[in-house]
């Protein structure tokens, strides 16, 4: 049973009788006429049997049948994410955060592999009846490490332009930025219904990607928490640098911060541990300096001779004590005062034994 067609071939649903299990047979139609074709469809075989991931659909076998080359898949019971015809599909919040986490997931095991699937897209994206997402379609993958793996022309852009990076849209090589903003893209669009970037013409649609910021889901009339809307614009980033990396993602969407829910606080510290801790103390006063704080003022004045005052202001007793004594006199100042009544006495006695020898002379 037929259950797909795409670019490159058919996909049909089938038994694999040696194990017993249901597939998903992909067969590639008109590779006659495109020489590259058979290479690219085969690298794709080779690129997703390298990758193991719950998020990525994995690849079982490969091998040509009646002319025609087949890849024998994983298959996943349920549908794509691509809209219908008239008919966008538009999810929650909650069901894009899944979305986001899942695919990411299989973005970083791709990217961790040396792999850049370059055409991340809602068709590349199945969804199984359990909610899973599966990242599907690496025909036009090519490994970072080997520049040959693009097998395209020099200067031609591979993908499709809606969810296009402005990087490549510059004719730049993808890297796994490239990817993540395509997944940006893809985001955005189940959450409002739209691509972040439509034009009449595809040059026009390069130079919105390139020149154009996105506009804010919830000014376009979507619902969501302001913090998934935060971080779903930094995927859109025009310098690839600016953009988390596939992992980032996944953790930040299965963590659920996106809801807007506060993050948990830290486990807490043993006593006496943590940078913190030594700062305490400094905001108590000393345990010398507590009756100071605590004493009314009063008190310590009735007081001087049993608590000290404190050393900021001048203690009453000493100033009196400097208020009774007498200013300090100058040495000289003192001699020169004495001097006088030294030579007053010197003088008298002079004269008391002068007139005693004249007595006794007048006497004999």
């Amino acid at each position: 049973m037929c259950v797909g067609r795409g670019g490159m071939g058919e996909v049909w649903r089938a038994t694999d009788e040696v194990l017993g299990r249901d597939v998903a047979v992909k067969l590639m139609l008109g590779h006659e006429h495109d020489p590259s074709a058979a290479d690219r469809f085969r690298l794709e075989a080779q690129t997703a049997a390298r990758l193991s991931h719950p998020h990525v659909v994995g690849v079982f076998d490969f091998g040509t049948w009646d002319g025609k080359l087949y890849l024998v898949m994983e298959l996943v019971h349920g549908d794509s994410l691509a809209a219908a015809p008239g008919r966008p599909v538009v999810l929650p919040a909650e069901k894009v955060a899944t979305v986001a986490a899942h695919a990411a997931a299989g973005l970083a095991a791709a990217h961790r592999q040396g792999v850049v699937h370059r055409d991340i897209k809602p068709g590349n994206l199945l969804m199984d009846s359990d909610g899973t997402v599966k990242l599907a379609d690496f025909g036009i993958a090519r490994f970072v490490d080997d520049p040959s793996g693009a097998l395209t022309t020099t200067g031609q852009i591979v993908g499709t332009g809606l969810y296009l990076a402005p990087e490549r849209a510059l004719g730049n090589p993808a890297s796994p930025a490239s990817d993540v903003y395509s997944l940006g893209c893809v985001l955005y669009q189940l959450l409002t219904g739209r691509p972040p970037f439509r034009a009449d013409t595809a040059t026009a649609l390069l130079y919105q990607h390139i020149d154009t910021p996105p506009a804010p889901p919830r000014q376009v009339g979507t619902p969501m928490p302001a913090a998934f809307e935060d971080f779903l614009l930094t995927l859109l980033a025009k310098q690839p640098e600016q953009r988390p990396t596939a992992q980032a993602i996944a953790d930040w969407f299965g963590s659920g911060a996106w809801r807007d829910q506060p993050m948990p606080l830290p486990q807490a510290l043993p006593h006496g541990a943590g940078p913190h801790r030594p700062s305490a103390p400094l905001a108590a006063p000393p345990a010398h300096r507590a009756p100071v704080h605590h004493r009314p003022a009063p008190q310590s004045r009735r007081q001087p001779a049993v608590r000290p005052a404190p050393q900021t202001a001048p203690t009453p007793a000493p100033a009196r004590s400097r208020r009774a004594q007498p200013p300090t006199e100058n040495p000289l100042t003192a001699i020169s005062r004495r001097r006088p009544r030294r030579t007053a006495a010197v003088a008298g006695a002079v004269a008391f034994v002068v007139f005693l020898l004249i007595g006794m002379v007048w006497l004999s």
